[in-house]
């Protein structure tokens, strides 16, 4: 219970608290004084460590134990302000007011100074208002929250620590020890002499979870574990969390009313380290902190305690219900499943829903249903992961490259040739894949779960065993040629016969023998005889087209000879029945008309031979009976004048 001076101010001496508050304040000090060292110490070194190793563990870890021993000094230097307090309220110093003579206050000249003068003592007045713990909790929860920000970094990669990882752990362990021996003697503070000690304890178990899981990770750490490396960097969550709900309760207590005469009470207590305690009670925090806030008592309330009662058989009854759903098992659709009754199987399922007994009494195994796979014969060697390049910057050293094709899947084999009328081997590789599932029968469910840990790793050594022997009785020219239209069938039935006698439970669908690449020297000879056979062909094709080219211009002449015959043969057929025509018309027309027709004709005849001459028609009865018509065939040259010129016929020019 706070006490205040005004009421209670003269029984404040008789209280214990107040009695040993110079004892306690002198303690907190050095707590914090010592502690401040070590959390210095250890923050500058996260910081040379952070500066020239980024990626080391060391920078998290030396970060995450220094928040975590901030957090204890903010509760310590918040439980010296009230031990503070209470020393002043057992010896209270008379202060004398000081008097200032009217004529040493010297008053500012100017607005402007006027102005920052009033600032100032608005920010004095503020900052009294607010008062120093507040300000130093505040500040203190600020330097660890931005502590531990600066060096959260879950992509660290584990790396081999050596010596010094033992010499942290062994000084994280040491001082964890010490402060187990700070926390013990808090935790057995009694209660009336000294309030603030159990949540002083409580913050002490945070420094000490920090140091003891850091020389956890200092212990297991290697080259090869990740976990160490995150469990380093995640230790900043304890502390984290706590110094969030530092800040949350200073700004929270500005505004709480603030009396000098009123004992304060302290700010850096906090919900998340009271929960670390066996067994921890949330609810019983909460209660309290009610009850000591609003005086809110939840144990008078029927329906908390109630509930309070309640809530262990619900669990159970929660509990036993959710155990028995685990019998329940939902098959997909593109599966099955092998149900096993106390570990022994005794059906299949289908897709849907089954109930069975539960786990552990009872499991589903799942298997496949139909699901087709591709398997190759080989296994490609894992690569490096692709870092992306920047779009603007130079190209990749791996774009320094005309092309490049590597046959990943391919398997080299031996095979029988001949070189130089010796027998020989040579080496051809191959890629040979392979389509299976697992059978669709239960019995084949059943051999494929239970007589084989990995299906296509027996496939792909059932495989390679009988490609060697396969192989072992062909020859090059043979598998080049006629011995490569049957390979993938010959082989497929060779595997599954196999496959079968293991009883494995595996059906082949198909073998496909994607490419065969022989030796360079056997491709380079089938190459130059690939090329030949193009080039013959591509020359019986190029002659055949000759051929149909003249074969088609000859018909095309013959048939525009025909033709051009045809026509002309048609035309002076035409012409003969004209004629005859003709000759039919007139001769009837001449046995109608006579002599008149002869003179029609010879007139028409006459037209048609004059129809372009000049002509002068002149009568023969002109100038009587005994004179001759005369005519001018003199010419003259025609004059300037552009009237045309007459033509005077004189009697007697011509005859």
């Amino acid at each position: 219970m706070q006490v205040d001076l005004d009421v209670d101010g003269t029984q404040v001496a008789g209280l214990p608290r107040f009695q040993q508050a110079l004892f306690h304040g002198r303690r907190l000090r050095q707590y914090a004084i010592g502690l401040s060292v070590l959390a210095g110490v250890g923050l500058l070194l996260a910081f040379f460590t952070g500066l020239f190793a980024p990626q080391s563990l060391w920078a998290a870890l030396l970060v995450n134990q220094s928040a975590g021993l901030l957090v204890l000094i903010a509760g310590l230097q918040s439980a010296w302000w009230v031990t503070e307090w209470r020393a002043q309220a057992m010896n209270p110093t008379v202060s004398v007011p000081v008097v200032v003579e009217a004529d040493e206050t010297v008053a500012p000249a100017g607005w402007y100074e006027r102005l920052l003068d009033r600032l100032g003592l608005r920010w004095q007045h503020m900052l009294v208002q607010i008062g120093a713990p507040t300000l130093w909790l505040a500040g203190w929860a600020l330097l660890a929250l931005f502590s531990i920000e600066q060096f959260w970094n879950l992509a660290l990669t584990p790396a081999a620590l050596g010596l010094s990882a033992s010499v942290g752990a062994a000084l994280s362990l040491l001082l964890a020890f010490g402060l187990l021996v700070l926390e013990r003697q808090l935790a057995q503070e009694n209660l009336a002499e000294w309030p603030e000690a159990g949540s002083l304890a409580q913050l002490a178990r945070v420094a000490i979870i920090c140091l003891a899981l850091s020389a956890l990770c200092l212990l297991f750490g290697n080259d090869t574990s990740v976990w160490p490396v995150r469990l380093a960097v995640l230790i900043g969550l304890l502390p984290g969390l706590v110094a969030v709900e530092l800040l949350l309760r200073a700004v929270l207590s500005l505004f709480s009313p603030q009396r000098e005469q009123l004992e304060p009470s302290l700010l850096a207590r906090s919900f998340v380290a009271d929960m670390l305690r066996w067994p921890p009670q949330p609810l019983l925090a909460l209660q309290h902190e009610l009850h000591n806030r609003f005086g809110i008592d939840l144990r008078q309330i029927w329906a908390f305690t109630y509930m309070r009662r309640a809530f262990f058989p619900v669990l159970a009854v929660v509990a036993i219900v959710g155990w028995s759903l685990t019998g329940i098992h939902e098959i997909a659709l593109q599966g099955r499943g092998i149900y096993e009754r106390f570990g022994k199987p005794v059906e299949v399922f289908g897709p849907g829903l089954h109930a069975g007994l539960p786990w552990p009494l009872g499991r589903v195994l799942s298997i496949e249903n139909g699901v087709v796979h591709e398997l190759a014969t080989s296994v490609a060697e894992a690569s490096a992961p692709v870092v992306a390049e920047p779009a603007e910057g130079p190209a990749p050293a791996i774009a320094n490259r005309l092309w490049d094709a590597s046959h990943v899947n391919d398997k080299s084999q031996v095979i029988a040739s001949s070189r130089a009328d010796k027998q020989s081997f040579q080496i051809v590789n191959m890629d040979v894949r392979f389509v299976y599932r697992i059978g669709l029968t239960d019995k084949d469910a059943l051999a494929a779960t239970y007589n084989s840990a990995d299906v296509p790793t027996l496939i792909r050594s059932t495989a390679s065993r009988i490609l060697v022997h396969d192989f072992a009785s062909r020859t090059l020219d043979g598998l080049l040629g006629e011995d490569r239209v049957g390979l993938g069938e010959e082989i497929g039935r060779a595997v599954q016969a196999d496959l079968k006698k293991l009883d494995s439970g595996v059906e082949i669908l198909a073998t496909v023998v994607e490419a065969i690449h022989p030796p360079a020297g056997a491709a380079n000879a089938y190459h130059a005889v690939q090329a030949a056979q193009i080039g013959a062909q591509a020359l019986i094709s190029r002659e055949r087209g000759a051929a149909a080219e003249a074969t088609n211009q000859a018909q095309l002449q013959a048939s525009i000879a025909r033709d051009q015959a045809t026509a002309s043969a048609r035309e002076i057929n035409a012409a003969a029945q004209a004629s005859d025509l003709r000759f039919s018309a007139e001769r009837k027309a001449f046995a109608s008309a006579g002599q008149a027709f002869v003179l029609e004709q010879y007139f028409s005849q006459l037209t048609q031979g004059l129809a372009n001459a000049k002509l002068l028609v002149l009568d023969h009865r002109l100038g009587g009976s005994s004179n001759a018509p005369t005519i001018d065939l003199r010419t003259f040259t025609l004059p300037a004048d552009p009237a045309p010129a007459r033509n005077t016929a004189q009697p007697g020019a011509a005859n």
